[in-house]
């Protein structure tokens, strides 16, 4: 778990943000068996995706998965980061996830992350824009887009905090 608030107690962080054809809302415990199945269908896409090096989601288990999705929704009620499912309009599939942490680089306050089912491959813009249009209204003035605005080599390079 993240140690630090990352928005002040009084900043009212969004449960929900729209965007064309999807809705992202907190992602909680409930999420599990259809974020296991959009993480599934995208394993390939997501290795090293979040993370350069990392195998996740290899050997991903429901089980695992679960107790991922309960640390996400713990994060969010103490405000130490902050995971969204993106979720069909109907609210009937699981079509990726968006994250904001704190940032673990020295000049940024926060970094987010977003992707998308390889089903809905063709969302990836709206999400991202949607995420970061939300994201523009936060008290957060320096948030990192690792992998999407930075490289990864670049953003490893950077002093940590």
């Amino acid at each position: 778990m993240y140690r630090r608030r990352l928005v002040p107690p009084d900043f009212a962080v969004p449960a929900e943000i729209l965007g064309p054809g999807f809705r992202m809302r907190r992602l909680s415990l409930a999420d599990a068996v259809p974020d296991f199945e959009a993480v599934m269908e995208s394993a390939g896409r997501l290795r090293g995706f979040i993370e350069p090096g990392s195998d996740w989601p290899d050997g991903l288990t429901l089980h695992e998965n679960r107790v991922d999705l309960g640390w996400h929704e713990r994060e969010f009620t103490i405000g130490h980061s902050f995971a969204y499912t993106v979720m069909s309009l109907e609210a009937t599939r699981c079509l990726g996830c968006a994250y904001v942490y704190p940032s673990d680089k020295a000049g940024f306050d926060a970094m987010a992350f977003w992707w998308v089912r390889t089903s809905e491959a063709a969302l990836d813009r709206s999400v991202g824009e949607a995420l970061r249009a939300s994201l523009a209204g936060w008290p957060l003035p320096r948030i990192a887009f690792p992998g999407r605005d930075i490289p990864w080599p670049a953003w490893s390079a950077l002093p940590d905090r």
